[in-house]
Formats: structure tokens, C-alpha cells, sequence
């Protein structure tokens, strides 16, 4: 069983992630319809951030991924060595 402390942690990923995928729904959906001198518009970003922002993310979870299995492979020929 999930102990407080990891519901909590649960709990708060689940809330980080539902106001990102609001907030971006709103920027890439719901904006582009409504008058730039709307008031709402201060809350955002400028529109270029929008593709920038993702891609960044995008390389950088590629990278990680690439360092890890890296590091795991490297890990797994020292081991290999020293059994033989």
C-alpha cells in the first residue's frame, strides 16, 4: 500500500500536470480566437513559445534517456569484465 507521503506526491504530480495541459489548452486553442487586446493575453507567453517550449522539452527527455541507457550499458560491460 501507498503510504501518505506518496499519495501526497501523487496527488501533486496529477495537479501539476492538469493545470500544464489547461494552460496549454488554453495558449494553443482558446487564444488564438479571442481579440490580442483582451486582457487574458498578459497571462501568456508570446505564440512562438509554444512550439519552442515542447521541442526543448522533447530534446532534453532524449538526452536523458540517452545518457541512462548509457550509463546502464557502461555499467553492464563492467560488470561483464569482472566475471570473467
Amino acid at each position: 500500500m501507498a503510504t501518505a507521503t506518496d499519495q501526497l506526491v501523487g496527488f501533486g504530480l496529477v495537479a501539476f500536470s492538469l493545470v500544464l495541459f489547461v494552460y496549454y489548452t488554453l495558449w494553443i486553442i482558446v487564444l488564438p480566437f479571442m481579440d490580442s487586446d483582451h486582457g487574458i493575453h498578459q497571462f501568456f507567453l508570446p505564440r512562438e513559445y509554444a512550439v519552442i517550449i515542447p521541442v526543448a522539452a522533447g530534446l532534453l527527455l532524449l538526452l536523458f534517456i540517452g545518457v541512462f541507457i548509457m550509463f546502464v550499458t557502461w555499467k553492464s560491460r563492467k560488470h561483464t569484465k569482472k566475471s570473467d
